[in-house]
């Protein structure tokens, strides 16, 4: 009960979060970061009495539907609830941020707030910040075992029919939707009566902000992956670095029978993963017992078993 509780909480406080980071940092500068949203805000441009939430849910109902029907996925109630509250977060939050409907319109950041989060000469820095906020945001939905829905299932519908992978899928997506923001915001199809609208530099911000959610978001979900993978192959029996391990460490490691290939001679293998900062005592702790040993450090993307993370469940998310 206390994990499923913690789980919801999770869902609804990333919801809050990937809201306010449209409505405080992006919205309001017709940055276009990719998915559903990204396109909500150049369609917002276009028609400016619908807000930026309404159109997420344009896009979101009928995106679940043709997942259950094109991949046959069952949407869990997570992604749902997921999928519904962030539109009507961005909605609200938006109601109560600007002092009148015309400013709610045009989402007009000298008004947000009251001009205190106008950020209209540091595009940059808010670029950066909203993306940021963003990826925090889905980030913490992802690891609770939820999804916003939006472009990831055209991703995995164009992976099922059209065979692109789904990285590459999500790539296309993206860019698809910076270039209609290029298109109606750069250009100003979307208001052509405001000369100070077009802003094709509009979109290297938007590609910022797509780099840095991605990089945040993979951060939220994986950690630093700073977990090393080492292999110390020594033609004695390293007895001291078995103790340094077990006893200094409290971790394990494999000994694997080997030879030399040029040799012949047997040799002896260790197989080990530890953290980043136990690499560098191990290291010299195989050079007090072998100076002579090989040894290859490399990363250990995940590790799974005792003393590291859980096997996934059946049909539990695992964003990578």
């Amino acid at each position: 009960m206390k994990k499923a509780i913690i789980s919801w909480a999770g869902i609804f406080i990333g919801c809050i979060i990937l809201a306010a980071g449209f409505v405080y940092f992006i919205n309001p500068y017709n940055l276009v970061p990719g998915g559903v949203y990204g396109a909500s805000i150049v369609l917002h441009n276009i028609f400016p009495s619908i807000q930026v939430g309404t159109f997420g849910y344009m896009f979101d109902i009928p995106l679940l539907i043709l997942s259950v029907i094109l991949l046959g996925a069952k949407l869990g109630a997570r992604t749902i609830v997921a999928a519904l509250f962030t539109p009507l977060v961005m909605n609200v939050l938006s109601i109560l941020s600007y002092p009148s409907e015309e400013a709610l319109h045009a989402l007009d950041p000298t008004q947000l707030l009251g001009g205190c989060m106008d950020m209209t000469d540091h595009l940059m820095l808010t670029s950066v910040i909203g993306a940021a906020v963003i990826g925090i945001g889905c980030g913490i939905v992802v690891r609770s075992q939820a999804t916003t829905g939006g472009t990831d299932i055209v991703a995995m519908i164009l992976q099922k029919y059209c065979h692109i992978r789904f990285s590459r899928a999500i790539l296309l997506v993206d860019g698809l939707v910076v270039t209609f923001g290029l298109v109606v915001i750069g250009f100003g199809i979307g208001n052509p009566d405001d000369v100070n609208q077009p802003s094709w530099h509009l979109s290297f911000y938007s590609l910022i902000a797509i780099f840095v959610t991605s990089r945040v978001v993979a951060y939220v979900i994986n950690g630093e992956k700073n977990d090393k993978l080492l292999f110390v192959i020594s033609d004695m029996k390293m007895t001291a670095l078995h103790d340094y391990i077990i006893k200094d460490l409290d971790r394990t490691a494999t000994c694997i029978k080997s030879s030399g290939l040029y040799t012949k001679s047997d040799k002896e293998m260790l197989f080990l993963v530890v953290s980043y900062k136990e690499v560098n005592g191990i290291k010299q702790k195989i050079k007090e017992v072998d100076p002579r040993a090989f040894v290859v450090v490399t990363d250990a993307y995940d590790a799974f078993g005792e003393g590291w993370k859980q096997l996934p469940s059946a049909g539990e998310l695992q964003p990578e």
